[in-house]
């Protein structure tokens, strides 16, 4: 690639992405966040969440003929504290969402997993060491909505770093793949 190009790339990737520490001449080719179903299921289960609570809380007042107001302030008290819990809830499976990530640079993969606000990982894995890259749906929801797991598997240890929920499309893949043909190309040129 030409240097001024790649420059520019890598300058913009600072840009773009602020939070990654790129080498000199590094710069993003695909970044991958985890499917939209996962959104919606976020959204979609927190609705339902909330409904249920409020239908909860409309059959009991319905179903109270005789209710004090200390009892109506309890109640009251109940539903607060529920749809907060419910809130709280969807604000941290969105931090979640949003903390999973895989950056795929001209030289490596990094791939940022969070599994809860306090439980995060970093892999930074160099494109040299790839030995293998797939994309695996193992049934029909994962098919019908196109999400499945992103794997890469390394030489040497046979270490394999998976990217569940991911929404990579064949000509990502292709992409994914040519770059780690690159990179051992220019390792082989470089000896």
């Amino acid at each position: 690639m030409d240097e001024n190009l790649a420059k520019i790339r890598h300058e913009r990737s600072k840009r773009d992405f602020p939070g990654l520490k790129l080498e000199d001449g590094e710069y993003v080719e695909y970044f991958f966040k985890r499917a939209k179903i996962c959104l919606w299921m976020i959204w979609g289960a927190t609705f339902i969440g909330l409904v249920l609570i409020l239908l909860a809380f409309l059959i009991v007042l319905m179903n109270q003929t005789v209710i004090d107001e200390m009892g109506k302030n309890f109640l009251f008290i109940i539903l607060f504290a529920l749809l907060a819990t419910a809130l709280i809830i969807w604000m941290i499976a969105l931090k979640i969402y949003n903390g999973n990530k895989l950056y795929i640079t001209n030289r490596h993969a990094i791939q940022m997993v969070m599994n809860s606000p306090v439980s995060t990982s970093i892999n930074i894995i160099n494109l040299k060491s790839v030995e293998d890259a797939s994309f695996r749906q193992t049934n029909f929801m994962q098919k019908m909505f196109h999400y499945g797991t992103f794997r890469l598997a390394t030489v040497g240890e046979e270490t394999t770093y998976t990217f569940p929920y991911s929404d990579i499309s064949p000509k990502e893949l292709r992409g994914v793949t040519e770059l780690i043909s690159a990179a051992k190309q220019d390792t082989r040129e470089e000896d």
